[in-house]
């Protein structure tokens, strides 16, 4: 008994000091990575991401390859980012779910099931396969990727049934997609894909789609494609939707820049800690409530609820993710022309993405988790009394394994708080239209203090449609 006790007393310390390890998230263990792409340090970046630890198992392959495309990206190394971020899809494509990882996600966390990224990530994958590929002057292979947002989008629908609180579509990427057909002078499907993100802004109440307003740019380009194709009932009825009266202006001759400004990074998870009791309802259904009663969660069970302990689970611990929005240098940004001034409007807010997309899901995890525990709290439970009741031998045998189980518990308790961290926090962007030859533009910044800082850059106008991405990721 006393040497059964003291096993106990020590693997206890032991415990304790490996989960206040545990404790640290995501974030924490790759700070280093993290610290460099804010700063701008990519190639300091790259060399911490391959000699990281973490993000080097199998389990966080995606985000690996997700993290090498995007600084493989941010270093102009296009080549190489593709490589990247085109395994990443095959490794979607193959599907990451599988029995034992969803057995692994009961019996320890979700944590160390593999990471299957997050539904907003997906489309962002295709943004910067496609960018790379514009940029490679691969114009076909843009095209296909531009194809393959279409096949993203439906994917999205069926996963959600179509319900429309739901994220299942993604304005953003519906506009880019058409902005590459319009490069590639294929002006029908450059409408029809505009139209389809002007759509999804139509159908909200107050005309927003996750923290963006419909561009002013968009529906000057749906209306000019659509008069383009003549289609002009069709550009009638969105002039008159949006109060706009087209008129057809002569294109540039040096071609247009879609500028791309990437502000902020990304927000990151924490962990939450939240407390509940099992309790029994009406018809013998169970399930949790939280300390304040504000919270109702089912109890997921596959066996006979009548005769589930529910006296074992006097109260539970659950660590559920939480995202941080992490502060942005600058405020605002506009682009100083010839012709005046040209204001970049927000098309995608990955902040708010992140956080409502999760909202989304909580009541489902929350019923995961804590059912998850809720059987783990029984089998300890089942162990102690059997320890009440047998021989000594057996009763210090059986004493010792369900404070095993109570310390496991305790340990292995730990919230999923990975994501793909380097990505901006949110995307602007403006069409540019460009004299023949060399054109210098200027993007004057605003930072948080209200000091102004420029950046210029350099562009030889070709009379085609070109693309540029600039990020400040800090």
């Amino acid at each position: 008994m006393t040497t059964i006790r003291t096993y106990i007393l020590r693997a206890s310390v032991v415990g304790l000091m490996l989960f206040l390890f545990g404790c640290a998230s995501y974030n924490d263990r790759i700070t280093p990575y993290y610290k460099n792409i804010s700063a701008g340090n990519y190639t300091e970046a790259q060399k911490e991401l391959d000699k990281n630890s973490l993000i080097q198992k199998p389990r966080n392959k995606l985000l690996f390859l997700m993290e090498k495309g995007r600084v493989s990206h941010l270093l102009g190394d296009y080549e190489n980012s593709n490589r990247y971020f085109n395994e990443a899809d095959q490794l979607l494509e193959i599907g990451l779910t599988g029995t034992l990882d969803a057995t692994v996600g009961v019996l320890v966390n979700p944590m160390t099931q593999r990471y299957k990224g997050e539904d907003f990530e997906k489309f962002m994958i295709h943004y910067y396969k496609a960018l790379n590929y514009l940029y490679l002057h691969q114009t076909d292979e843009a095209v296909v990727e531009a194809r393959r947002i279409s096949l993203q989008t439906q994917e999205q629908n069926d996963k959600f049934n179509n319900k429309d609180k739901r994220y299942a579509q993604d304005a953003f990427s519906l506009t880019l997609q058409g902005m590459i057909y319009e490069s590639n002078n294929d002006i029908n499907n450059a409408f029809i894909s505009y139209r389809n993100a002007v759509e999804i802004y139509q159908k909200s109440p107050d005309k927003t789609y996750y923290g963006t307003q419909m561009p002013l740019g968009l529906q000057k380009d749906v209306i000019r494609t659509a008069y383009l194709n003549g289609f002009t009932s069709e550009a009638v009825q969105f002039e008159n939707a949006f109060g706009i009266k087209y008129k057809p202006e002569k294109a540039p001759e040096g071609g247009e820049l879609i500028f791309f400004w990437e502000n902020g990074l990304a927000p990151v998870k924490t962990q939450e800690d939240l407390f509940f009791t099992l309790t029994r309802g009406d018809g013998g259904n169970l399930f949790f409530t939280n300390a304040g009663g504000g919270l109702l969660i089912p109890f997921i069970y596959s066996g006979d609820r009548d005769k589930f302990n529910i006296s074992a689970v006097e109260s539970l611990r659950a660590s559920f993710p939480k995202y941080i929005a992490q502060p942005s240098s600058y405020s605002s940004a506009v682009i100083k022309g010839v012709q005046g001034d040209i204001n970049l409007e927000k098309t995608e807010d990955i902040n708010v993405l992140a956080f409502r997309t999760l909202q989304q899901r909580t009541l489902n995890e929350m019923s995961k988790v804590l059912s998850r525990l809720a059987v783990k709290k029984v089998a300890e439970f089942a162990l102690r009394e059997s320890a009440k009741r047998d021989n000594q031998k057996n009763n210090s045998l059986l004493e010792g394994l369900g404070y095993g189980i109570q310390l496991y518990s305790l340990l292995s308790e730990k919230a999923d708080t990975r994501n793909w961290q380097s990505l901006p926090a949110n995307i602007s962007y403006a069409r540019i239209p460009l004299k023949t030859g060399e054109n210098e533009i200027t993007i004057a910044l605003k930072n948080a203090q209200g000091a102004e800082e420029t950046k210029t850059i350099k562009v030889n106008g070709n009379g085609r449609i070109q693309f540029y991405n600039y990020s400040t990721l800090r």
